[in-house]
């Protein structure tokens, strides 16, 4: 134990010298705190990978990182915020999956996913999981294809909201699946998790991130992924494409600053963010997650959005869904 910690501290200074001889800190920036903005309340998965990296870039950068929660309306709030804010560095969105979303679930968004934001970074990511109450007679996907299917529209879903990832996690299972469930859209994730803790609700479609400590206490049962591959941290559930092949479904992590943030300021941000997310307690803390580290290039940061909007925009136009 005291041999890791040496190394990780050694990391860490290795990490600030780095840092201030060759990126961002080099190139005199910041000069003042970074706010990073997260569209989700304090405690969620988004707002606990924004401490753990603010935490990493405060030291190296010797100045403070500002974690600025702005909750509301699925993420849309925070991210309008972001985009009229000056492209100077200073202000950066944690942005979640739900990103990709929200063009197709809200009519007049006051910006435009793709054209209004620079990306940085995919910081990570995260499959969901089907969990489901003790309770529920289930263990498996085909059990519970066959219980929904006895029983339409009785067995209640939790989500984070309309549009969120776990509503539409669900809707592509209901529609692979043939199936009809209930949706109950809570106002967040804690919500939606404690919906399914206490039994108001059956079942949910969430984060590794949000699920895992409640799966080892044994107040959810985990009955697959929604990755193609198995998760590490949970290696004996199955994915739910073992029985619903090309079920794919998953949450990640990224940056994004305003659009007309310099390309060589964007750079820098990549670079250091991807230090840190090379450092060895950092892939420690987001693979214990769950999570696996990603820290692509802006391009294919870029790329990934483009295409889930396209995907995640023919699912919600199939199922007429709009924002509550």
């Amino acid at each position: 134990m005291k041999f890791r910690v040496l190394i990780s501290s050694f990391m860490s200074i290795f990490f600030v010298v780095a840092v201030q001889s060759g990126s961002a800190l080099g190139q005199g920036f910041p000069t003042k705190p970074v706010r990073f903005v997260v569209p989700f309340p304090a405690g969620g998965s988004v707002d606990m990978v924004a401490r753990v990296l603010g935490q990493k870039l405060s030291s190296a950068w010797g100045q403070q990182i500002l974690v600025d929660n702005r909750a509301g309306a699925n993420g849309t709030i925070a991210t309008g915020y972001v985009a009229k804010s000056a492209p100077d560095g200073y202000t950066i969105l944690m942005a979640f999956s739900s990103h990709t979303i929200n063009p197709s679930l809200y009519e007049n968004l006051p910006y435009d996913a793709q054209r209004d934001f620079a990306p940085i970074t995919q910081i990570a990511s995260v499959p969901n999981i089907l969990v489901v109450h003790p309770s529920l007679p289930v263990k498996s996907v085909k059990e519970l294809i066959a219980l929904a299917k006895a029983n339409p529209s009785r067995i209640s879903y939790a989500s984070s909201g309309s549009g969120s990832p776990a509503h539409i996690s669900a809707e592509l299972f209901k529609e692979m699946a043939g199936v009809d469930l209930l949706h109950v859209a809570y106002k967040g994730g804690p919500p939606h998790i404690i919906s399914v803790i206490s039994g108001e609700t059956g079942l949910v479609f969430t984060t590794v991130f949000l699920a895992l400590p409640h799966v080892k206490s044994g107040k959810m049962r985990a009955i697959a992924v929604t990755s193609l591959k198995r998760s590490g941290v949970l290696p004996e559930v199955p994915t739910v494409s073992d029985t619903l092949p090309g079920y794919e479904s998953g949450s990640w992590y990224g940056m994004l600053g305003p659009a007309a943030i310099p390309k060589n300021l964007v750079e820098l941000l990549h670079g250091d963010v991807v230090r840190v997310l090379q450092m060895p307690d950092v892939r420690e803390y987001l693979l214990s997650q769950g999570a696996e580290p990603i820290g692509n290039k802006p391009e294919e940061f870029s790329l990934l959005i483009a295409n889930e909007i396209v995907k995640w925009g023919k699912l919600l136009k199939a199922k007429g869904a709009k924002a509550n």
